[in-house]
């Protein structure tokens, strides 16, 4: 299995350098369409269970696959296998960053998730967007949620060191901290085990393969389903 570090420089060579880099060119959104804006699937009021929201950009979307193959959809299933029905809703979207994550949650917010996975910040990291920015945004995130009464899992991600060794490990320390001062749940990586893997993502090197999304699942279970266990 490749270790984060080499996934990390495996996908160079997809990014370019922070010194060819302007405004006007930014560098690749984890998305398949960059920056749409996908309306967020509404909840099937006919469906029992606890309300789980995925807060996410492409990866949790599920960009080149079928929506049934996406982490989330495949979480609720193994849910309701389990005998632990939930209602699942898939609000991930191509380009998103947290900014953008952090714009549309009070619609969501509205539908009283009892939890809330946040899955956002790689597409900041790409575009080489200030840390302190993207660490006040998914914070935000974190206090609205749970001040509307939800549970949070929060899932962290990490980026290539293009833009320099500080930049991307100043990233990747956002999520600990986050998690720490909110005292909520952390997966350390989204991608463990995933990422820089050819048979386990798609042609762009990027967005995992149906596959991959399992794995992706299995690594997110483990983070959530203890704060389903008592809903």
């Amino acid at each position: 299995m490749m270790s984060p570090q080499a996934w990390l420089r495996s996908i160079l060579t997809l990014i370019p350098t922070l010194g060819a880099c302007s405004v006007q060119d930014q560098p690749p959104a984890l998305s398949a369409d960059t920056g749409s804006k996908q309306p967020t699937p509404p909840v099937d009021a006919k469906q029992k269970g606890p309300l789980v929201v995925f807060l996410g950009d492409s990866l949790t979307a599920g960009s080149g696959l079928a929506e049934s193959e996406a982490f989330p959809t495949l979480i609720q299933q193994r849910l309701a296998r389990d005998g632990r029905p939930a209602r699942v809703v898939n609000a991930g979207v191509s380009g998103d960053t947290s900014a953008g994550g952090l714009a549309r949650l009070s619609w969501l917010l509205a539908q009283h998730p009892d939890v809330v996975v946040v899955a956002l910040g790689a597409n900041d990291g790409l575009r080489g967007m200030p840390v302190v920015e993207m660490e006040r945004n998914l914070t935000e995130i974190v206090r609205r949620s749970r001040d509307a009464g939800a549970q949070v899992l929060l899932l962290g991600m990490r980026i290539p060191p293009n833009y320099g060794e500080d930049y991307a490990l100043a990233f990747e320390e956002v999520y600990p901290r986050v998690a720490k001062a909110s005292s909520v749940t952390l997966v350390p990586f989204l991608l463990e085990g995933v990422g820089g893997i050819p048979a386990l993502n798609q042609a762009d090197g990027l967005h995992p393969t149906a596959q991959g999304q399992e794995i992706m699942a299995d690594t997110v279970w483990k983070g959530l389903s203890p704060l389903l266990e008592t809903k």
